[in-house]
């Protein structure tokens, strides 16, 4: 088991709390691909799996996950392409569902796990939800608009961000300081965007560099992931939740579509404050509101869809 380094200097004590909790880093094959993933609890518990979104990573949820460690196995994964798993010549959307449930599967969860999913991450859960109606029991996607362009590919369209040419920093000092999210948000919180830039970046020749693989938005730039997970959100059938942050991409017109796509049966709830990212402004609601999810969840039945 490890933990995480010397947090921030500016870190709050429930932050610090959070990345104390020791956790494993896993490997998983999947497809002649390895698979990374952070994993904190005890396997042989219920699980909660956490999707990151375009250009990020596993460590992107650590302090959000972690504090559930005492009653479920939890994981992060790192999707082909991203973190500390492997690149692919080929991204293929229906393949990242596969990762995930690769990677559930060898966690050592009991019973049908509930993913959490970010931005991409957000339509990754929703595919994997409406491929394996069987195998979960409950998704939670954060400010996924699904019926809005991906950011993360129309910033590749603009010569923005993770469409520019690949670069190598002096030292991770310098790239902490140019590290920037696909869209920008008015708040940051210090603390966390150290924790997660420093788990962005990769030692390569001549200093370090960003561990996404460009690639990635290089091969969707001709359409939307959008356009692909559309079809699967009418398909979902476990139980379904959409956190809209109040100053992210999910307006209140794209959330009651969202819901209507659904059946009318999923629960929206709006993150004050928060902006696209919100486990990097507002993680303590963020937070709270999966707690809260997760606790009516285990104490009643679910709304069908007619």
């Amino acid at each position: 088991m490890t933990s995480e380094p010397v947090p921030h200097p500016e870190s709050p004590d429930w932050f610090r709390r959070a990345l104390a909790v020791p956790f494993t880093d896993e490997v998983v094959e999947v497809d002649g691909c390895a698979i990374h993933y952070l994993a904190w609890g005890e396997p042989g518990r219920r699980g909660l799996v956490f999707v990151h979104g375009g250009g990020a990573h596993a460590h992107w949820w650590t302090h959000v996950a972690a504090p559930f460690a005492a009653e479920h196995r939890v994981v992060a994964v790192d999707l082909s392409g991203h973190g500390d798993s492997d690149r692919r010549q080929v991204y293929d959307f229906e393949q990242w569902t596969d990762e995930v449930m690769a990677v559930t599967d060898a966690a050592g969860i009991v019973g049908l796990p509930v993913i959490v999913g970010h931005s991409m991450g957000g339509f990754v859960t929703i595919a994997t939800a409406a491929l394996h109606p069987d195998r979960v029991s409950g998704v939670v996607i954060c400010d996924s608009p699904v019926t809005e362009p991906d950011p993360e590919v129309v910033s590749y369209r603009l010569k923005e961000a993770f469409g520019s040419a690949p670069r190598t920093y002096a030292s991770v000092e310098e790239g902490l300081a140019r590290f920037r999210t696909v869209p920008a948000q008015a708040r940051y919180l210090p603390y966390v965007m150290d924790h997660v830039g420093r788990r962005s970046l990769t030692p390569v020749d001549g200093g370090v560099a960003w561990k996404f693989d460009r690639g990635v938005f290089a091969q969707f730039a001709g359409g939307s992931i959008r356009a692909i997970a559309l079809p699967h959100l009418r398909r979902v059938v476990a139980r379904f939740a959409l956190l809209r942050s109040e100053n992210g991409l999910v307006t209140r017109d794209i959330g009651e579509s969202m819901n209507e796509q659904l059946g009318r049966v999923a629960t929206v709830i709006e993150i004050p404050e928060a902006g696209h990212h919100p486990m990097l402004d507002e993680p303590l609601i963020l937070l709270t509101a999966l707690r809260a999810l997760l606790a009516d969840w285990d104490h009643s039945e679910p709304h069908r869809r007619r």
